[in-house]
């Protein structure tokens, strides 16, 4: 069942999943909340299941979460904001399978490939997202416990002919590992690291996937902030301290170069009379091959500032303004623009 919206935004087939999905969604990571590894600093559940409904209520008809996410806080505020709707107007929800909670919440988690792990991990986002079967469901980065990748995509392969999930996709998963799955079993989506900071997808997953009708949801196409417009030194310095992106490289060291490149975005907004957040993810969704962008919120408004991603089209004069802006910062790493 494809979910109705309130609003027509543009849709495009997800791969060969049967699901069609608007070019940006919602993407729940930080409200997972605080007192993990990769935590965003507090989140007031509140606010984050405002912000959900509001890109429901504004056509946006998918949600990607993940057990990681705050260890099942993410998948459980994502069902509260959902309950509100019937069948036929909730939008798809994707999650993801993997990490294991390590003994002390702040430190970082390792990924299992073990099938017993893997089950009782797709059972429990199930129970916490109040559904019997979730739409997508991906392995969130490869095995770290010695479990081969032919072994966890095999299980993973077998749940989704169990009717657990309807479709399977990898996440931060390099070519080689998806020749290696695909060679068991259709790849039905990846999900990749995608901005025009990190750019590497661009080199040599984005054309696998389009040649393998592999969908593709990129994450970070606002890298984490840094392209929104809204950052500079001295909001760095102002981030709490269990933000992991205080102590990040690109927020750190490169921060000077990458700021360069929002500038650029802000001059593609500025023509197009749209945010620069959502020049930054209409910029990832111009690339051959890009299914969508996952666009995070931590309230209502800023979803509102991001969505006309969803209908912004790139032409070539906007392309050569961030390509510019690239080559004379050395921003980043992969491809100045879509070949």
């Amino acid at each position: 069942m494809t979910p109705s919206s309130s609003s027509d935004l543009p849709t495009i087939a997800f791969g060969t999943t049967g699901m069609d999905i608007t070019r940006v969604g919602f993407g729940a990571w930080a409200v997972g909340g605080t007192g993990w590894s990769g935590g965003w600093g507090p989140q007031d559940d509140s606010e984050s299941v405002a912000a959900i409904r509001r890109a429901v209520e504004r056509g946006v008809n998918w949600i990607d979460t993940a057990w990681v996410y705050g260890y099942g806080h993410s998948e459980e505020v994502v069902r509260d904001a959902l309950s509100v709707y019937s069948d036929a107007d909730r939008p798809f929800v994707f999650t993801k399978c993997g990490p294991v909670e390590p003994k002390i919440r702040t430190e970082e988690p390792l990924a299992s490939g073990d099938p017993r792990v893997l089950r009782e991990q797709v059972v429990a986002s199930l129970r916490r997202l109040g559904t019997d079967s979730v739409d997508l469901m991906q392995m969130h980065w490869e095995a770290e416990d010695g479990v081969e990748l032919e072994v966890y995509w095999q299980a993973l392969l077998d749940m989704k002919t169990e009717g657990l999930y309807r479709a399977i996709g990898l996440s931060n998963f390099d070519t080689p590992q998806l020749e290696r799955a695909e060679a068991l079993g259709h790849v039905d989506t990846l999900q990749p690291p995608f901005s025009a900071i990190d750019r590497r997808a661009g080199a040599d997953l984005l054309p696998w996937c389009s040649r393998h009708d592999t969908g593709v949801i990129v994450y970070s196409p606002m890298h984490a902030g840094l392209l929104t417009g809204a950052f500079s030194t001295e909001r760095v310095a102002s981030l709490p301290d269990d933000d992991w992106r205080k102590s990040d490289d690109d927020f750190t060291e490169n921060l000077e170069a990458n700021l360069s490149v929002a500038e650029a975005m802000t001059k593609v907004a500025e023509r197009h009379g749209v945010t620069t957040a959502a020049a930054a993810a209409a910029w990832t969704i111009a690339w051959p091959g890009v299914s969508g962008a996952i666009v995070g919120a931590r309230s209502a408004e800023q979803v509102d500032g991001w969505l006309d991603a969803a209908t912004l089209q790139y032409n070539a004069a906007d392309l050569e303004i961030v390509a510019d802006a690239i080559a004379a910062s050395g921003a980043g790493e992969g491809p100045d623009r879509p070949v």
